[in-house]
């Protein structure tokens, strides 16, 4: 009980004074992650936590796929946002040669690791996550065209990466990796279409209902967003039920729920992100954990180069390839390849490959995680406050863009 008194109190003491600690990027993640290092160290912690159990793993399922819905329904202008075709450079070019690059990157800098291992932890490092400095989305100073579309990356990338994770992830743990490979690639398809048949069935007919109900005056405000959080745990375990992807499925009902859902009020999914945000937060404590794991054990050179390459050069070279010949220039599209956080994506793939690998595999995904997401707060937190002042002295005598 100790160890939720003080988990409580310093969420509280954010709560109170998180609008002047957000100037200096002391964030509801940092605080997590600073209590769970506190409450999680020594010999005696205050707080004991088993990584390696199955309820931890089903926790960690249920946060990202609630995540995932809501990821897929802040998209503005539509699913792939109100610039699509850029938008499908990101996700289309960028990010597999992004995948792509990690794993070359892991053949270089991690000998001995076999191919699935290192394809896992190519998947755990590359989606980008905006949590962690969400105050850069919010940034006036940075063009809006920019911001909109690191946010409808960040939204979507999770959601497409999620299947190939676990795709590689069910080919690393099996003996004969090639065989099941193949087995898991036959099984991947059936499970996908019963994922998008769940996600878009439940999406659409979820949100007609609710809209009906809501214009009807059949529900109240309160009971309609309680029925719209139920939603992404609803997909989740029926696609589940159904042998689906129940990843795949909550990111399609999202999407499908964003579509159909005009008529109700904006409120409506405020449940839904702040059970998602409290939820996260969990994830974030865990994460301090896996951190004094992590130190306990030590770190190598290898993996800390791997985190600052795969976080950097492994990341802007294919963004801006991806752009060229289109109307971002040189210098935003070194922007949007730079600014690339990672965070909570990282952590739940990370977790959720942790707890099913064994051995010197799951120290090694650990290591990489934590590497991962320590390198990009540095960096991102570091640098993202001189390159939105360079950006608004830029466009000082002239409003940001139309959107703004």
């Amino acid at each position: 009980m100790l160890a939720l008194v003080v988990i409580m109190a310093m969420l509280l003491a954010w709560a109170l004074v998180a609008g002047r600690l957000a100037r200096w990027s002391i964030t509801a993640p940092l605080v997590m992650v600073v209590a769970g290092v506190a409450l999680t160290a020594g010999s005696n912690p205050v707080f004991i936590i088993d990584l390696e159990t199955s309820s931890f793993e089903h926790t960690v399922e249920v946060v990202l796929a609630i995540l995932l819905f809501v990821d897929a329904t802040e998209t503005p202008g539509g699913i792939f946002g109100r610039e699509p075709k850029l938008t499908a450079r990101l996700l289309g070019v960028a990010l597999p040669l992004t995948l792509l690059a990690a794993l070359g990157v892991g053949f270089l800098l991690l000998p001995g690791v076999g191919f699935w291992i290192l394809a896992v932890l190519a998947t755990v490092v590359v989606p980008t996550d905006f949590a962690p400095a969400a105050a850069l989305i919010r940034d006036r100073r940075v063009p809006a065209r920019l911001r909109e579309l690191l946010n409808v990356e960040s939204g979507l990338n999770d959601g497409l990466i999620a299947p190939i994770f676990l795709f590689c992830l069910a080919a690393a743990k099996a003996r004969d990796s090639s065989r099941v490979a193949v087995e898991a690639l036959v099984d991947a398809i059936p499970a996908v279409v019963v994922a998008i048949a769940v996600g878009l069935t439940v999406g659409l007919v979820g949100a007609r209902l609710l809209s009906r109900s809501w214009r009807r005056h059949w529900t109240q405000p309160t009971a309609l967003r309680l029925g719209v959080a139920a939603l992404p745990l609803l997909t989740y375990a029926l696609a589940i039920v159904l042998h689906g992807n129940g990843f795949v499925a909550a990111f399609v009902a999202g999407a499908f729920f964003a579509l159909a859902t005009r008529e109700l009020p904006e409120d409506a999914l405020n449940l839904a992100e702040d059970v998602g945000l409290l939820l996260s937060l969990v994830v974030w404590f865990v994460f301090g954990r896996v951190i004094n794991q992590v130190v306990a054990g030590g770190i190598t050179w290898r993996v800390v180069c791997y985190a600052l390459l795969v976080v950097t050069v492994m990341r802007v070279v294919p963004v801006m390839l991806s752009l060229l010949g289109s109307a971002i220039s040189r210098r935003d599209a070194l922007f949007l390849g730079w600014l690339g956080p990672r965070g909570l994506a990282t952590i739940v793939f990370g977790l959720l490959a942790f707890v099913d690998l064994t051995g010197a595999d799951a120290d090694l995904v650990a290591d990489v995680t934590v590497a991962t997401v320590v390198v990009s707060l540095v960096l991102h937190g570091l640098s993202y406050g001189p390159i939105a002042a360079l950006y608004g002295r830029r466009h000082r005598e002239k409003p940001v863009d139309a959107a703004d």
